[in-house]
């Protein structure tokens, strides 16, 4: 019995400062970001890994972690590729590699829970494209926002994450959990992309599951375009807060599986200044990276779209 290909596709990360400005002109459709851009991108690497990219090494792991643990729930069925949309290998050559090692059918699974468009979408419209060029027979998996054991991985690390801030601010009252995602153009909403709400219901069942009354949901890491994105910015919100008298402040990314640049700048170091200069304490939920929850959520995921090929 041939086995089953799994592509497993995310955003990508360069591998070193050097690799940074060929990264960003992939991203920005083959236009090189400016001098002065190219300075403040460098920079943030530089500020949060100082020439060590973890995002690599992270998805790399996952990938890794989700054949181990579909080989220990289907033995012999399955075969992990990896499919990077902006950095080598691309999604493209992830679906090329399996069609040299003779697979003929897939699963197509994107590391981010939640649906849109504009992200998982465009994903899928690449290897699927590639996949019906080779003559490989591809199921995707769309969405796994609402997994049970992606939802218990996230409460458990909102109640630790709890526990952590009442250490780090000295017991302060009042909290709130802030559940963020990365922003998209505001345009999104003309066409009913299920991105949003998506995120609000893995939001609304992570706080319930933790016992969290007090929360509210914000965006982070807009892109520098001249169209609105979706907000407010975390950045606002945290002014929002402090005028309405908090103390600290729990920052859940639940729209991320794992620590790179959006995690470790945005929210690590930007975010958490910003808190400190208002005099709130900020805090963050550690990330799932190669939880074992996730990677059965992945797995079994995975398991139910092969039914559909």
């Amino acid at each position: 019995m041939s086995r089953i290909g799994v592509l497993v596709m995310s955003y990508g990360t360069p591998q070193s400062l050097d690799d940074i400005e060929a990264y960003y002109t992939h991203i920005r459709r083959g236009n090189a970001p400016t001098p002065e851009m190219l300075a403040d991108l460098k920079g943030r690497y530089e500020a949060i890994v100082g020439g060590v990219f973890p995002l690599r090494a992270n998805t790399d792991g996952q990938v890794a972690s989700l054949q181990d643990k579909l080989e220990q729930l289907a033995p012999g069925q399955y075969v992990c590729y990896q499919g990077l949309k902006h950095a080598v290998p691309y999604i493209e050559d992830g679906v090329q590699q399996m069609a040299a090692d003779g697979i003929v059918e897939a699963v197509g699974i994107v590391l981010a829970p939640h649906y849109s468009t504009m992200s998982v979408g465009t994903y899928i419209k690449r290897a699927q494209a590639q996949a019906e060029e080779l003559g490989i027979r591809m199921s995707f998996v769309e969405q796994y926002h609402l997994h049970p054991k992606l939802l218990q991985a996230l409460a458990e690390r909102v109640k630790d994450g709890l526990e952590r801030l009442a250490v780090s601010s000295g017991g302060a009252e009042p909290v709130k959990v802030l559940f963020s995602a990365h922003s998209l153009p505001v345009r999104i909403r003309e066409v009913n992309d299920p991105y949003e709400e998506q995120l609000l219901a893995t939001s609304r069942e992570v706080a319930a599951q933790a016992g969290v009354a007090d929360w509210q949901f914000t965006w982070q890491s807009a892109g520098r375009t001249r169209e609105p994105w979706l907000g407010p910015d975390i950045l606002e919100t945290l002014q929002e807060l402090n005028e309405e008298g908090v103390k600290g402040v729990l920052v859940a990314p639940v729209g991320f599986v794992s620590d790179h640049l959006e995690v470790l700048y945005d929210l690590d170091l930007e975010a958490k200044s910003a808190a400190a200069k208002l005099g709130m304490t900020l805090e963050r939920i550690a990330m799932l990276n190669r939880d074992p929850l996730y990677m059965e959520t992945l797995a079994e995921s995975i398991i139910e779209a092969k039914r559909d090929l």
